[in-house]
């Protein structure tokens, strides 16, 4: 504790680094298909970037609560202005963006609207503040923050988010014209 920061076990900081870097991963993936780097690859690159970060959200929904040393979260600057990624990936979904979800399977069928283009940028803001503490030195701050997003919001966005993304590609390849599909099926069965 030289510098009043608490020691940090060696297992705890390596799943803090390992949600660092997936966060980071995650964070470059979303900010390159928002502007358009990648248009044919958009959704096979955001299918994989929120499947790689619920793997790591699920690490951390298995760790035994984070506890930070401090009741108060650190003030780690004014939040980033996220409205033109939402905007760029609105553009990008438009038309598909929107998608209905079962707001909590346990308690109930109640259903409601959600968006893909607002549901990544929820969770960018989420992994952003995390990384704020964590890039300052705070490892026990930027953990609780990110185990408790993923507890209480992005864990639940990101499985959301992934299953209308697997839907849209599963869409766009499965849906063809009949007879497209029989000539397909009937080529597949010639010797």
């Amino acid at each position: 504790m030289s510098d009043g920061r608490p020691v940090v076990e060696a297992d705890v900081r390596e799943i803090a680094e390992a949600v660092a870097a997936e966060s980071r991963g995650f964070l470059t993936t979303v900010t390159e298909v928002a502007a358009g780097s990648a248009p044919e690859a958009s959704m096979p690159l955001l299918l994989l970037a929120v499947s790689d970060l619920l793997a790591a959200g699920a690490r951390l929904g298995a760790t035994t609560d984070v506890v930070p040393p401090s009741r108060f979260e650190p003030d780690v600057g004014p939040d980033a202005d996220l409205e033109p990624l939402r905007v760029n990936l609105a553009n990008l979904f438009e038309g598909i963006d929107e998608y209905v979800e079962v707001i909590d399977p346990i308690l109930g069928p109640e259903v409601e609207e959600s968006t893909i283009s607002g549901d990544l940028v929820a969770i960018v803001g989420a992994l952003t503040q995390g990384l704020a503490h964590h890039d300052r030195g705070n490892v026990l701050e930027a953990l609780w923050w990110w185990q408790f997003s993923y507890l209480s919001d992005w864990g639940e966005r990101a499985a959301s988010t992934l299953r209308a993304l697997q839907t849209i590609i599963a869409h766009v390849r499965l849906d063809v014209d009949d007879d497209v599909a029989a000539e397909a099926e009937y080529d597949a069965l010639q010797p």
